[in-house]
């Protein structure tokens, strides 16, 4: 892909959040420097990716299966346990215990063997689990406990008859099962829906325009389906951008079957963990239950299950399904949450990168902004908005000398200057002469078309909120003007009084500060200057 000159392959780069019009927030972490270095080097950067079509590639996050002690170290989730032995050639324990629900522990375990590791037995929930293997193999049987005291030194397991036995371990690989990552599919307030046969969540197809799931992440797990759904996904999105699609086939792949029989905890006494980073048992879970906090989103505040830097990605489906059981609901009436951008955490440092100077507040430009810097003015800030001081011209040495010349051109013949930083402000409806009445202490409501008035704006308390002018462009029409500073303020305050004081007023209000240019002409011969531009006299 890299030597690809139309491809962009952006690493350690993670999509945080999807919004509108194809709009996606992107966090890379930048690679280090060595030890020697001494450049002050940026950590992350954050990017805003604009897309046409996009492909959600996500894969599935493993959960695992809540039991007494199941936070000792050395308890790790099956996949994990074969990235340590595939990928990186490291043996997470020398006497391994693998317990699952499903056909993904059997995997792991002959991983194991093929690697020279001791499997000291494999432990699936499923009675009719079919399985071979050179280790010991306990179907319809769970693990209900664990011990060990700076490590796991062996664990508790529980036949299908109630009996118990203690087999010894130094790493124990748990799979729950597998969630797929559905996150960004929602992050548009979509919700995703239950899928029995896999039993998690998968995506809802269209809740973000021009994006199609594919793979693991919409719930398809055999790497042949995988690779099958993205080779789909992507002549889709070639034909609708109309770029040309050259024939291709996809590679053979592994296309076993997933199997999975839910467990999400195993029944006995002691702290059975669902989420470990904030410490939320489902003890917890059912306690919030017996106190009416049985809503998925009051369990959640009620237990702080899913509120910690991984935002419940580990514990979010098993907490919600433990849920459903203490409360008799199924699964798909208990719901989930609501799924929120960043889908990881995101330094505000990251985000705020080059806000200093012009950078750090947005820029306004007037409408004369470039005939001003080509007259050389001097620019200041006004509440946001780049407006020219003083227009110097050869010979002046001072801003005084300027202003001095300028102020004589309005007192004596003429000035123009461009006010359209002024706060313009859209009133419409049958109403609109009564609210004009009520805001302004003066009369608006006799105002006609064409003509122009000034008002002062009192706030309730009788204190001056503004002053400016308001123009009747047509009747139940006006345009208020405000001041620069204080555009928001009023805007704020007439959806105030709009919504809460005059509610029964049919009349709109709408910003069009942006929308409209404005210049301010002064002096003896202002009248003779229109009337030099204007058709009508």
């Amino acid at each position: 892909l890299t030597a690809l000159p139309n491809v962009r392959l952006m690493s350690r780069t993670t999509v945080t959040g999807a919004y509108d019009q194809g709009t996606y927030g992107a966090l890379e972490r930048l690679p280090r420097g060595g030890q020697d270095t001494t450049e002050d080097l940026p950590v992350e950067c954050f990017w805003r990716i604009v897309a046409k079509r996009t492909i959600l590639a996500a894969g599935a996050l493993e959960r695992s299966i809540a039991f007494a002690d199941n936070d000792r170290p050395g308890i790790m989730s099956a996949g994990a346990v074969r990235t340590y032995v595939n990928r990186w050639g490291v043996a997470p324990g020398q006497k391994v215990v693998v317990f699952g629900n499903n056909d993904d522990a059997h995997r792991t375990a002959h991983d194991l063997v093929a690697a020279g590791i001791e499997v000291a037995a494999l432990v699936d929930s499923r009675p009719e689990a079919e399985a071979n293997g050179d280790f010991p193999i306990y179907a319809g049987s769970m693990l209900c406990g664990s011990s060990g005291r700076h490590g796991l030194k062996s664990v508790q397991l529980q036949r299908a008859d109630g009996t118990t036995h203690t087999i010894e371990a130094d790493c124990l690989a748990v799979s729950g099962g597998w969630n797929p990552t559905v996150h960004l599919t929602c992050h548009m307030n979509g919700r995703p829906k239950w899928d029995p046969e896999i039993a998690s969540f998968i995506p809802v197809a269209k809740t973000i325009p021009n994006l199609v799931a594919a793979g693991a992440c919409n719930g398809v797990f055999s790497t042949h389906h995988c690779l099958r759904e993205g080779h789909s996904a992507a002549n889709a999105a070639l034909s609708a951008l109309k770029i040309k699609i050259k024939k291709t086939s996809t590679p053979k792949a592994e296309d076993q079957a997933y199997s999975i029989s839910a467990l999400w905890a195993v029944p006995g006494e002691g702290r059975a963990w669902i989420d470990l980073q904030n410490d939320v048992t489902v003890k917890d879970i059912k306690q919030s239950a017996a106190e009416s906090y049985s809503s998925v989103e009051h369990m959640k505040r009620y237990t702080t299950q899913g509120m910690a830097p991984d935002q419940g990605k580990n514990s979010n489906v098993q907490a919600l399904a433990v849920l459903a059981d203490v409360t008799g609901r199924g699964i798909p009436e208990t719901g989930v949450t609501t799924f929120r951008p960043p889908y990881v955490p995101v330094s505000i440092a990251a985000m705020g990168a080059g806000a200093q100077g012009m950078g750090f507040a947005p820029r306004r430009l007037i409408t004369s902004h470039k005939a001003s810097l080509e007259r050389g003015a001097p620019m200041i800030e006004a509440g946001l908005w780049y407006r020219p001081s003083y227009f110097p011209i050869p010979g002046e040495v001072t801003w005084r000398q300027s202003c001095d010349r300028e102020v004589g051109y309005v007192r004596n013949v003429v000035g123009v200057s461009d006010v359209s930083t002024l706060g313009k402000i859209d009133i419409q409806g049958p109403d609109a002469p009564a609210f004009l009445d009520f805001v302004y202490t003066n009369m608006f409501s006799t105002l006609k078309p064409g003509r122009v008035r000034y008002g002062l704006m009192l706030r309730e308390d009788g204190v001056v909120m503004d002053d400016g002018t308001t123009a009747c462009l047509a009747p139940h029409h006006y345009v208020m003007t405000t001041s620069t500073a204080a555009a928001g303020e009023v805007m704020r305050h007439l959806e105030f009084v709009r919504q809460c004081l005059c509610p029964q007023m049919d009349v709109h209000i709408m910003s069009v500060t942006e929308n409209w240019a404005q210049f301010a002409i002064a002096g003896p011969k202002s009248r003779m200057l229109l009337n030099g531009v204007l058709d009508q006299r």
